[in-house]
């Protein structure tokens, strides 16, 4: 299947070794990588900020998106924007004026996601459909890797492309999160995710970075 990437969630990563294990990714194909900011109160658990995606940025030239999941993200939306963000994607669930965080984020010279936990329809964001680049679609309850991945969001997936078709958007990305691996990754593509993220079975696996990320290619049907 083309057209497909597959975004290593440095969630799951070694921090002692960062940057080697990117570098490990990206010798292994990876150009797009995902950033989880969680801050202890929209989701229970903390975990990286401002100087990490800096530091990231100094030694690699991949896309990195970077996935809010914190109250009050129109706080954050310039300092991430300043230590490199690409992507930036705020939820659903906080973003109290979305539309003006959108076009906020726009401004600011970044790529637009919008993020919707399982229980979140994603027939909430079709009026903001046409102002995005992407919709994430939680594969899992926001805030720990290492989650068992939920099926029935696939269902999801499938209703943003409907909804897509229906309104005439030309260029759409659907991201899944969350407990993606070798063993569902085609299925995710299948039901219409085009973003693949995938932490634990990357940086996580039984064998070394690249060999993980190569074997999630594998099953999605890319030479490697």
């Amino acid at each position: 299947m083309s057209g497909l990437v597959l975004a290593p969630s440095i969630l799951a990563a070694d921090y002692a070794c960062l940057g080697e294990q990117v570098r490990e990714a990206e010798e292994a194909g990876a150009a797009w990588f995902h950033v989880d900011v969680m801050d202890g109160h929209f989701v229970p658990n903390l975990s990286i900020g401002i100087p990490v995606l800096e530091s990231l940025k100094a030694v690699s030239d991949s896309f990195m998106d970077v996935h809010l999941m914190i109250d009050n993200p129109e706080v954050f939306l310039e300092p991430f924007t300043a230590a490199g963000a690409d992507l930036i994607t705020i939820h659903q669930e906080v973003a109290t004026h979305l539309h003006r965080d959108i076009h906020e984020i726009r401004r600011l010279g970044c790529k637009v996601g919008v993020a919707l936990n399982p229980s979140t329809p994603p027939e909430t964001l079709r009026e903001m459909l046409p102002a995005i680049d992407l919709v994430l679609c939680m594969t899992v309850n926001p805030g720990f890797g290492g989650q068992a991945f939920i099926p029935e969001v696939l269902d999801k997936v499938t209703r943003v492309r409907e909804m897509q078709a229906q309104m005439g958007i030309d260029s759409l990305h659907v991201q899944v999160d969350g407990g993606i691996g070798a063993g569902n990754a085609l299925r995710a593509a299948r039901a219409g995710a085009d973003v693949l993220v995938a932490g634990s079975s990357v940086f996580r696996g039984a064998g070394s970075v690249g060999d993980n990320y190569r074997g999630i290619l594998r099953a999605l049907a890319i030479e490697v």
